[in-house]
């Protein structure tokens, strides 16, 4: 029997479906609704000759490709980012897009993406909500400093803010809308904070069972949050080649073309991983406060250029020195992150 592909190309409400052989030829297509039971009962007559089940989509495609998967069907998920169109089409609609993913996979140069292990994929994406959360404790609290100072013309510290509790808060005014804000504010500012910490146990108390999670926390400028952040993210260490591509992932380099030495133009700077572009980012800042090896470089660096792109290179030595942490099971070692200090030259 003559092995067969299928290529889905799943939106919010239907996925389109083609199927074709591996001499090219069209052998079926469907269009369906985003259920899973119509999904596998099109694609059942194929089953023993599906070579490859490739779906592309943006960002409900857990239900599809799990469901998939727990049946046995060899599904891959494409990279949409990576893929190039061919040239010269004039007309190109869902089911073209279906059987262009099935013939990039018949021909073996679809770039794919990578699955997360479906059982800890929950844990990573309630750590992103985390971030959702401080963003908005954030936003409340820096609305609640902008108030009183334009209020009482003082400055109040985060120290104080967070030390205040609701009848303080509502004491600074005299204006009643006043109070009602400050009171709500602060009430808010404290139910997130109860769900950040709720969330943080939990994943810890995953993050915790995973072998890259101590080796990290070593990491200079790596704690808690910060860790957890990186395990879930990286997912398998062993899928990047070497630390410049787990840099590159990071966000951590430049993504720039250049030519004869001169800058020619700039490549998709948005491609990575933006959840651990913003952890070594975070992790630089810190480092370069608390560790003085990271200030003596990052000073060095930063005298040479700007304090932003001191950063961002320590970020990108940080992301490095973190896949050796991760790949080779190692422990932080300043010496191999900065090299040898020079030696004090001798007076004749």
């Amino acid at each position: 029997m003559k092995k067969v592909i299928a290529g889905m190309d799943l939106h919010s409400n239907n996925v389109v479906i083609g199927v074709m052989d591996m001499d090219g030829k069209r052998v079926g297509e469907k269009k369906l609704p985003c259920e899973l039971k119509a999904v596998v009962k099109f694609l059942a007559p194929f089953k023993k000759r599906l070579e490859q089940v490739a779906v592309e989509s943006t960002y409900n495609w857990y239900w599809l490709v799990d469901g998939l998967r727990a049946l046995d069907y060899p599904v891959v998920l494409a990279n949409p980012a990576a893929m190039q169109q061919y040239s010269g089409i004039k007309s190109a609609g869902d089911t073209h897009d279906a059987f262009f993913l099935a013939e990039q996979s018949r021909l073996k140069i679809l770039p794919t993406g990578y699955l997360y292990d479906p059982e800890l994929r929950p844990v990573r994406d309630l750590l992103r909500r985390r971030v959702l959360l401080v963003h908005q404790r954030t936003a409340l609290m820096l609305s609640f400093k902008s108030l009183y100072t334009r209020t009482t013309g003082q400055q109040m510290s985060l120290g104080e803010l967070k030390g205040l509790e609701i009848k303080a808060a509502q004491q600074l005014y005299s204006h009643p809308a006043n109070q009602l804000i400050a009171g709500m504010q602060i009430q808010q500012i404290e139910n997130l904070s109860e769900s950040i910490e709720k969330i943080e146990k939990a994943v810890l108390a995953s993050a915790r069972e995973l072998p890259c999670y101590t080796k990290l926390t070593s990491l200079p400028g790596v704690g808690k949050i910060l860790g957890m952040t990186i395990t879930m993210e990286v997912g398998e260490i062993k899928r990047f080649a070497g630390p410049g591509n787990f840099a590159s992932y990071c966000r951590t380099v430049e993504a720039k073309r250049t030519s004869n030495d001169r800058k020619k133009g700039e490549n998709n700077s948005k491609c990575g991983n933006k959840y651990l572009a913003w952890a070594f980012v975070e992790a630089a800042n810190f480092a370069r406060r608390y560790d003085p090896q990271c200030r003596k470089w990052y000073d060095r660096k930063a005298a040479k250029t700007s304090n932003i792109i001191a950063t961002k290179a320590l970020a990108c030595k940080l992301a490095k020195a973190a896949w050796y942490l991760m790949a080779e099971a190692t422990d932080y070692d300043a010496q191999r992150m900065f090299g040898q200090p020079a030696k004090p030259e001798m007076k004749h």
